[in-house]
């Protein structure tokens, strides 16, 4: 069975010569392309794909915007980021959003296509120097003994966050009330000592408790 799949990149050439190299895999189908996220939900309605590979930042609406557009509609289609820009801020918003795994423009044809079928199939993944980046980023952090130690119901949540879920969906997923999930989420950024989710998701990263 293929792996049903919409790109989206602004960039005319690089989308096309995606496609090009993609559709040398029997395995992978391209069923539509778009020039930016403004068309994302439509599309994902329309063909229903496996997967969405798709362009970080973009003039009209960027992935990081189409990956909130997915979620406002309730469309929880898998989203592999492609981009060329190693910024681990970015990796780190992708991946509140909801992205499913985040790669550079510049990989290998294998490496791009077994990611394809590894985030279609369910998994997620980072590419190495992208997560070496955020811990290069992450320079004199904290060390595990410099934070409170988390319950391993806030390290749920924790795992969560990180992959993008809001409080109500937490909520739903831990059977628990939204308020509760509030109250867990104040206490993990207190023992983190961060003040947002995004810190949080960093520092978490740094400490090794989302391994």
């Amino acid at each position: 069975m293929s792996i049903r799949l919409i790109v989206i990149d602004d960039q005319t050439l690089v989308r096309q010569g995606i496609i090009s190299l993609l559709q040398l895999d029997a395995e992978i189908e391209v069923v539509a392309q778009a020039g930016d996220g403004s068309e994302v939900v439509t599309l994902v309605q329309q063909f229903q794909p496996d997967l969405l590979l798709m362009d970080i930042r973009m003039p009209q609406v960027s992935g990081i915007d189409a990956l909130h557009l997915l979620q406002q509609a309730g469309l929880r289609v898998p989203v592999l980021m492609l981009t060329t820009f190693d910024d681990h801020q970015q990796v780190l918003t992708a991946m509140l959003a909801g992205a499913r795994g985040y790669l550079l423009k510049d990989v290998a044809l294998d490496v791009l296509l077994q990611a394809i079928r590894t985030v279609a199939a369910g998994g997620s993944l980072l590419q190495p120097a992208l997560t070496d980046r955020i811990l290069q980023a992450r320079q004199g952090a904290a060390t595990p003994q410099d934070t409170e130690t988390l319950s391993p119901k806030e390290l749920e949540v924790l795992r969560l966050l990180a992959a993008g879920f809001s409080n109500r969906e937490i909520a739903a997923s831990v059977f628990k009330s939204e308020g509760t999930v509030k109250n867990q989420v104040s206490a993990i950024l207190s023992k983190l000592g961060v003040r947002d989710r995004t810190k949080a998701v960093l520092k978490a990263i740094d400490l090794g408790l989302l391994h």
